[in-house]
């Protein structure tokens, strides 16, 4: 019975049964020298150009079918490819090829009074599950940084997108298995029934850790539902806060570019905070406005520019993933951090400032994954940082923090070479 296609078996037989050949195929991947890891990659970022018209076929499908169900044009961005795009998800699976194996990597060696000669090496997780929503090129992406890394995956699109992951797979599994890595190394679920997000969280012993990529919904049911640890981040509300002492032309720039450049991405900006002492903050709200941003604000704001929109209590709590900002006057950096410290998701905060004793205030105060300084929050991301390809940014605490890559998807064992000693 070919387990992929057939109809008859529950979700949690099906999960159960995907698990156990994912983790057959993740010994053999994981025996592979890094070098067969990286050519089966190239192979698999030539295969995804080689079926360019065919994916993008199917993605004319997924966005036909988006249109007609009325997705937001933000959702409609995330899912949207054409040939620019397509070569972007092919050149970060050969960016990831090349980058350094973390796995074997020795973090630490030490030798006790014992005279036991102890190191820590990073290994891989072992099978990874993957839930994700609307961007296509999470299949690629997890897919390429999950098998450079060593582990297997279990991919579960969401169903705006099955068409474009369905041929995104089937052109990454051909390129991988003419480079030797097992089919079940890469796995994508062959139905769309709720009931198989279920059955993957609850595969504790089988699965080892399931990452969540999508909205809110998603990940709070990821969170509350799973018996599998989790690597996860709920929104990305971010923030950027311009300081007195802030270049006017650098902060309107940035500002800009950190809203507006693609508002549906994790990155965008959703909060602006204009220290009270800023001398330009007119001429940056209405830059914003100008540009095509609907603009939130509070009382002082809505003094700046008769357009501005009045914020309601739920804004600042909000991820609009469209043209839309909430933008506050806060009188101090202290009163700044303190506004981030009750609204930010701890994703990535920002502070456009000329005064170097601010930003390392900033740095110091601010307790998010990502901490910016003269920089647009849609810097956060994981090539952007020289990581290649990245399978989500982490908010938590524990594990990984920030850009998740390679070295995020792996953990360590100790190794302990003795000489005969027995313990007293």
């Amino acid at each position: 019975m070919n387990i992929q296609t057939s109809p008859d078996l529950d979700s949690a037989t099906l999960v159960s049964k995907l698990a156990a050949e994912g983790r057959t195929a993740q010994r053999q991947l994981a025996s592979m020298s890094s070098a067969e890891r990286a050519a089966a990659l190239h192979k698999a970022a030539e295969h995804l150009r080689r079926d360019v018209t065919a994916i993008l076929a199917a993605n004319a499908r997924d966005i036909a079918a988006g249109e007609g169900a009325g997705l937001s044009g933000a959702m409609l961005d995330r899912l949207r490819l054409d040939e620019g795009r397509l070569e972007g998800i092919a050149a970060g699976v050969d960016a990831v090829a090349d980058l350094p194996d973390p796995t074997g990597e020795i973090i630490s060696e030490s030798e006790p009074p014992n005279g036991l000669k102890l190191s820590r090496i990073r290994v891989p997780i072992g099978l990874i599950g993957i839930i994700y929503e609307s961007r296509p090129n999470v299949t690629a992406d997890t897919a390429a940084l999950c098998v450079r890394s060593g582990n297997a995956v279990l991919l579960r699109g969401g169903s705006e997108a099955v068409h474009s992951n369905r041929a995104i797979h089937a052109a990454i599994t051909a390129g991988l298995a003419e480079g030797g890595v097992p089919e079940a190394a890469v796995q994508l679920m062959p139905t769309q029934d709720r009931a198989g997000v279920g059955a993957m969280l609850q595969a504790h012993g089988a699965i080892d850790m399931i990452i969540p990529r999508g909205g809110r919904g998603l990940v709070e049911r990821v969170q509350n539902d799973a018996r599998v640890p989790v690597l996860a981040h709920l929104d990305g509300i971010c923030h950027t806060y311009v300081h007195a002492a802030a270049n006017p032309d650098m902060a309107r720039d940035v500002a800009v570019n950190a809203k507006l450049r693609r508002t549906g991405i994790c990155g965008a900006m959703e909060t602006l905070l204009i220290d009270a002492d800023f001398a330009d903050g007119a001429s940056l709200v209405s830059t914003l406005i100008d540009a095509g941003c609907e603009v939130r604000g509070d009382e002082r704001i809505a003094t700046l520019d008769s357009r501005v929109k009045p914020a309601k209590a739920q804004d600042w709590d909000t991820e609009y993933l469209d043209a839309v900002l909430s933008v506050a006057m806060v009188d101090d950096i202290e009163a700044a951090i303190a506004h981030i410290d009750r609204h930010s998701s701890n994703h990535t905060d920002a502070i456009i400032t000329s005064d170097e004793t601010a930003a390392q205030r900033f740095f110091a105060g601010v307790d998010s994954a990502i901490v910016m300084h003269n920089a647009s929050t849609q810097f956060a991301d994981g090539a952007q940082f020289g990581l290649g390809a990245e399978i989500g940014i982490a908010t938590g605490r524990l594990h990984a923090r920030g850009p998740v890559a390679l070295e995020g998807l792996t953990t360590y064992k100790w190794l302990v070479r003795g000489k005969g000693q027995a313990r007293p």
